[in-house]
């Protein structure tokens, strides 16, 4: 590893999607090489002696990190998706969002009964998607051994939700806001 400042290759787009929002894109990150591998390996760094057998991402950043991040800890991955998005026999889960629900699904025998788990994405805000996914990976039979991001947002609580349901959560930065 070295002294590289991942939070500079992050961009903010202000008032993205909406005035207000902050916008924490890591495109700029994912396209910087030195940036990208550093972040590979600080994501998988903690989890490489708990055994894991599978990384899940969730659609579409976490597919991008978790797939890299599967590869550098010798595992397969598991794609979670927005419903309607995979093509064979899903189990999903609802989760709330700022207005409404939505649902996330993946495959029914993407995970063995047993299998330990890491689950990635990009960003950690309030947890809704991350503990949507957790209770997922759950009720396929999996055991979580965590989650991690690159970006928590905490003063929106998301590691915190995770924390309370004894998941735990590693971020590589932290930005103020929302």
């Amino acid at each position: 590893m070295t002294d590289l400042d991942l939070k500079s290759l992050i961009r903010t787009i202000p008032d993205y999607p909406k005035p207000g929002i902050q916008f924490r894109d890591i495109t700029t990150l994912l396209g910087h090489a030195e940036g990208l591998r550093h972040c590979i390996e600080a994501m998988a760094a903690p989890f490489a002696h708990a055994r894991v057998e599978a990384v899940a991402g969730i659609e579409a950043r976490g597919f991008i990190l978790g797939g890299a991040v599967a590869d550098r800890l010798g595992t397969g991955f598991v794609p979670i998706r927005k419903k309607g998005k995979l093509p064979w026999k899903t189990i999903g889960q609802d989760y709330e969002l700022e207005y409404g629900v939505d649902v996330i699904e993946m495959h029914e025998d993407a995970i063995r009964p047993g299998e330990r788990v890491l689950l990635v994405d990009d960003l950690i805000a309030t947890g809704g998607t991350a503990h949507a996914a957790a209770k997922l990976l759950a009720r396929s039979g999996g055991e979580l051994v965590g989650a991690a991001f690159v970006i928590d947002l905490p003063e929106l609580g998301g590691c915190e939700r995770l924390e309370r349901e004894s998941i735990a959560c590693h971020t590589l930065v932290t930005f103020d806001g929302h």
